[in-house]
């Protein structure tokens, strides 16, 4: 294996040194005069065609070197390629973004994500690997006994995969659309292209190889531009040590922005628009007639006046945008409410911990913080495309070895992370709040163009206060290098991190989507004499097919890019790791209870998650479904009832039937001592 990993450890540095190369190449062209937009599509173009060779190179006609790499992956590339199959898009770009809007809180992600490793290594990867095979499915159904528990799990880790790899293509079209120019819609398919051609291929062989070099890529990406700030604020380029010096500096504005007069009659007036929406619900159908009445009054008397064609035709897009239906306009005015009661809400310092209460503890905070952990942990160690990387060690110890890696790995980009959140947050409170609504930084209408950026001078001043500036938190990290007027180069350099944290991860989800239907059902359930080239091209297939659709659900901003992996997190932890736990260390769990408990457990965290986060579903003609959340939980946090019930149900229905038979216990007995290798 060291003969095997020295002329690869060769190789990366060198691929390394040139990427470094282009990046210092790019940057002079800059300086010479080379366009933006060919500074993005150069780290665009370069990055893509550099996986989708990989890919080629990598690509194979073998099942094991298909699914699991033929179990030839050191530890140390393993770790790596994990690291980068795990920092998707929520990590590279969203983390920063949340712990940016939501300081303290935000720290429930790096605590759940880093504390779900420790799961991983403890209590799965070690014995799963023991087991072998290629898919977790295989695990649930040689441990529990047939097709019921395998054809569960297949749903599960399809629901989970896919709610997660559609957040991943979501990031893919706004990087595109905004470094390269694309349409939103456009850019998703474009990046779509990227990640078919390396799993497409190669399956886990190409995919682990290029997740190699992937992270290798965001990883630098991700560090260079704090850096850089780092050293422009401190005078050191160190962020992870002298953020807490800059966040004095940001408490400090957050004392005199808070309090500025201004400031207050901004959230004042944004608290009086989100009670005139609330009105007009109350009054519904009439306040719905009176709406459009009263706005073509005011389209007529701006055109008497001979008012600006632009003030016009904003007037007319409010008349146009307006519901045509008594529930349809309820709808969109509770979310307009919504929005203006956030703007018009006190805004919380940095560093304050649960928020939201007064004076004193925030005990609906302090919990949604817990079960948030809690979620991440166990959806962590649940995770199908996770835990199938430890299959492709060439024994034990090395998945153990490669666990650790893995964490290292990805504790380098979890440290900087909230200093990103704070030099970001010095900049715009420093630079950017109190300055005049005519002289806004170039940035601000690019990223408002795509919506993610939005501006209003509610109070009319023409100053900009910080109620009047709204930030969708998948932009913080994409946006700071424009933020502290850094080389465009940066910009395209973090672009091309944050395309490869989502490719990545999108690689590795839609391998263990196409697996799972292809290996547990077409070659498990219903062909089990398929020939070794019909698998592979089942496993293609699928793969084509699950892409596109998640392409398509993505290109319809289904929501934020950190709020559907929580959910895909719930998903996996309250279907999987009960059944998995229970698998390994309890050796009276039936195949009657692990398939009751994935079920109901599933089922619960559905439910909660629906009823909670959605009012109504329009395409399925679904309406008035929401509900108060228990106890507060958010959506985000369903996965805490879901692996509750999942855990009980396991448990009683198991101690209500017999026993296992003897093969089983054995087969537990034989996994839950992985030092015997024999691999």
């Amino acid at each position: 294996m060291a003969a095997f990993s020295a002329p690869l450890r060769r190789y990366y540095a060198f691929y390394t040194t040139g990427f470094f190369i282009v990046i210092v190449v790019l940057a002079i062209l800059e300086r010479y005069g080379m366009p933006p937009r060919w500074i993005g599509y150069s780290f665009l173009f370069l990055t893509i065609f550099l996986y989708a060779t990989i890919g080629v190179l990598a690509r194979t006609a073998s099942i094991s070197e298909y699914y699991v790499a033929g179990r030839r992956i050191p530890a140390v590339f393993n770790g790596m390629a994990t690291g980068a199959d795990w920092m998707s898009s929520a990590s590279f770009m969203g983390l920063a973004g949340t712990l940016y809007l939501s300081g303290y809180q935000g720290l429930a992600y790096v605590m759940g994500w880093t504390g779900g490793y420790v799961l991983v290594a403890l209590l799965l990867a070690p014995y799963l690997r023991r087991f072998g095979q290629y898919t977790i499915p295989d695990f649930l159904a040689a441990r529990y006994g047939g097709k019921p528990a395998r054809l569960v799990g297949v749903f599960a880790t399809v629901l989970a995969s896919f709610v997660y790899v559609v957040a991943q293509i979501y990031g893919v079209g706004l990087i595109t659309s905004r470094f390269v120019g694309l349409q939103f819609e456009i850019g998703v398919f474009v990046g779509l292209a990227g990640i078919l051609v390396c799993s497409f291929l190669g399956g886990m062989r190409a995919v682990t190889w290029t997740q190699v070099a992937q992270y290798m890529i965001l990883i630098v990406a991700y560090l260079v531009p704090v850096t850089i700030l780092s050293y422009q604020v401190t005078g050191i380029p160190l962020p992870q040590l002298t953020y807490g010096q800059v966040l004095q500096q940001v408490q400090a504005l957050e004392e005199k922005i808070f309090d500025d007069p201004a400031e207050i009659d901004s959230r004042h007036l944004f608290r009086q628009r989100a009670d005139e929406y609330y009105e007009r619900i109350l009054t519904l159908p009439d306040s719905l007639e009176e709406e459009r009445e009263r706005l073509s009054a005011r389209i007529n008397e701006l055109k008497s006046s001979n008012a600006q064609m632009r003030d016009v035709v904003a007037i007319e897009r409010q008349r146009r945008e307006l519901p045509h239906t008594s529930d349809a306009a309820r709808d969109y005015w509770e979310h307009l409410m919504r929005q203006a009661a956030q703007r018009g809400a006190e805004p919380e310092h940095h560093v304050t911990v649960y928020p939201g209460d007064g004076d004193g503890v925030n005990e609906t905070a302090r919990l949604n913080f817990l079960t948030l952990v809690f979620c991440l942990m166990v959806g962590t160690a649940a995770l199908p495309h996770v835990l199938m990387r430890y299959y492709t060690t060439p024994s034990v110890r090395e998945a153990r070895t490669s666990v650790f890696w893995s964490l290292l790995f990805i504790l380098v980009l979890y440290l900087t992370a909230p200093a990103y959140a704070v030099f970001a947050k010095y900049e715009i409170y420093s630079t950017l709040i109190g300055s005049s609504m005519a002289q806004l930084p170039v940035w601000v209408s690019a990223w408002g163009k795509i919506g993610l950026v939005s501006i209003e001078d509610v109070n009319g001043d023409g100053i900009l206060q910080l109620a009047e500036l709204s930030l969708n938190p998948d932009v913080i990290l994409l946006a700071t290098p424009e933020i502290a007027g850094l080389p465009y180069v940066i910009s395209g350099l973090v672009a091309a991190g944050a395309l490869a944290a989502a490719l990545s991860t999108a690689d590795g989800l839609l391998l263990t989507i196409a697996s799972a239907l292809s290996h547990d059902v077409y070659y498990k359930v219903f062909r089990p004499n398929a020939t070794t080239q019909w698998r592979l091209v089942v496993s293609k297939s699928l793969l084509l097919v699950v892409a596109v659709l998640a392409a398509t659900v993505a290109s319809q901003k289904p929501a934020t890019i950190l709020f559907m992996v929580a959910w895909a997190f719930s998903l996996a932890g309250s279907a999987l790791f009960p059944a998995l736990i229970l698998g390994v260390f309890w050796k009276r769990a039936t195949p009657a209870g692990a398939v009751s408990g994935m079920t109901i457990g599933l089922l619960v965290t559905i439910y909660y998650m629906v009823r909670v986060q959605f009012d109504a579903i329009p395409w399925l003609g679904i309406d008035g479904i929401g509900m108060e959340p228990w106890l507060g939980i958010q959506s985000t946090s369903a996965g805490v009832w879901g692996v509750a019930a999942g855990f009980l149900t396991i448990i009683v229905v198991s101690l209500c039937g017999k026993p296992p038979d003897k093969e089983t216990q054995d087969f537990v007995e034989s996994v839950r001592y992985p030092e015997a290798d024999r691999s």
